[in-house]
């Protein structure tokens, strides 16, 4: 039986446990929002501690916390060295957006059903966790020599960009790897995704009774005209087509929008929140520029009003890097042999927690388990859901991948 076998083999025989792992990860809460997320990291470390791995526990600061508008972090690291050589960080996140209306099944009960497990957070990214741990287990059954380490970071922050979480470790100095698999969400190997802008604008003009409106100036209507140009831009952004695989154009999304005190009062304020989607060939600071002259310009000639503008979130996007060349061909060689079928290497619409190793130097790929496309799961919506089988496969093809890089 060669190695791969083993490997194989071991997380067969292990996979019954390697579920309950996730069920037990998908019954604790993590919504972010509130974002008390603590609680979550102390049991998956109790969970590790019963495999004899170790988490060490590196709290953030809960002024810091606090100041992001969440209640608790816990960020977790598993050291595993296994001789000199580099180390290879798996990283997920337990974080995620509350469950939301329309579900069919418990989002906190990790029912299984027809070889699918339900849950919020069961396909993104709680199950990583099962994936990377297992893997690493798996690795350490075969006994062999190997020329390296391996890093588990368990991280409680990307629904909020991730400063907190990957980002605060590797500010710290908690962490240094020199390769990084990150939570996957589809069969692919992806080695580049989107940058996000997200912004508040607030528009304040002056309330009045809506029998005299003269009296007051209208913030909505300012609004409007900065709405419609900004879905105008839109529109224009379909001509600027990313060279990347996977990925097509940049894009704006106004999420969220509230203002006014009663329908009989002229709104004296309103405010909104877009996100701007950036494809890696876009400059960031060239971006928000833009964004708020589109702004400024909209409002030009209205009088009354004021505009205020607040960046809530700046999140670069992940270009390709010739650095992780080994780590690609790896993951996708071994996830042809267990799939049966090519895999292949792309970028994502979506922004990850991945650009804050590549701001360190750390050259990366995003794989784990999921389905054939992010929209099969159901992340983010009701009944999110992971088949069994992609998990126990995607275990398999990172326990090959660690093998090789290490071996």
């Amino acid at each position: 039986m060669s190695d791969y076998e083993k490997l194989d083999a071991w997380v067969d025989a292990h996979f019954a446990e390697e579920v309950e792992f996730l069920r037990e990860l998908v019954r604790v809460p993590t919504d972010t929002p509130p974002g008390d997320n603590a609680p979550h990291a102390e049991r998956t470390a109790e969970l590790l501690a019963a495999f004899g791995l170790h988490a060490e526990k590196h709290p953030v600061p809960s002024s810091e916390v606090h100041a992001r508008g969440l209640e608790s972090i816990t960020n977790l690291i598993v050291r595993r060295r296994f001789g000199a050589g580099p180390t290879v960080a798996l990283n997920a996140h337990g974080d995620v957006v509350p469950p939301g209306d329309g579900w069919t099944h418990d989002p906190y009960g990790g029912q299984i059903v027809d070889g699918a497990l339900y849950g919020r957070a069961a396909a993104v990214s709680k199950s990583d966790y099962a994936t990377y741990a297992f893997a690493l287990r798996a690795l350490e059954s075969l006994g062999a020599t190997l020329a390296g380490s391996v890093e588990l970071h368990f991280t409680y922050d990307e629904e909020f960009g991730g400063e907190l979480g990957p980002g605060w470790l590797l500010a710290k100095g908690l962490t240094q790897p020199d390769l990084l698999i990150a939570a996957g969400f589809s069969y692919q190997v992806v080695t580049a995704h989107n940058g996000c802008l997200q912004m508040e604008v607030s528009v304040l003009g002056v309330m009045a009774h809506a029998a005299i409106p003269s009296s007051g100036v209208d913030a909505l209507q300012g609004a409007v005209r900065i709405l419609n140009a900004l879905y105008r831009r839109n529109e224009a952004y379909r001509s600027i087509v990313s060279q990347v695989p996977g990925i097509t154009h940049p894009y704006l999304n106004v999420g969220r929008i509230e203002g006014g005190t009663n329908t009989n009062v002229v709104p004296g304020k309103v405010s909104f929140r877009l996100d701007r989607r950036m494809i890696p060939e876009e400059d960031p600071v060239q971006v928000e520029a833009e964004i708020r002259g589109v702004i400024d310009e909209a409002t030009a000639g209205f009088g009354g009003i004021t505009v205020q503008v607040r960046r809530l979130l700046l999140a670069r996007a992940l270009r390709p890097d010739p650095g992780n060349r080994t780590l690609v061909l790896a993951l996708r060689r071994h996830a042809e042999a267990v799939f049966g079928e090519p895999i292949p290497e792309s970028g994502t619409p979506l922004y990850t927690d991945v650009r804050l190793y590549g701001a360190h130097g750390v050259p990366a790929a995003i794989y784990g388990a999921g389905p054939r496309t992010v929209l099969e799961s159901n992340a983010k919506r009701a009944d999110e859901h992971l088949l069994l089988e992609d998990l126990r496969r995607a275990t398999k093809v990172v326990a090959r991948t660690l093998f090789d890089l290490l071996g």
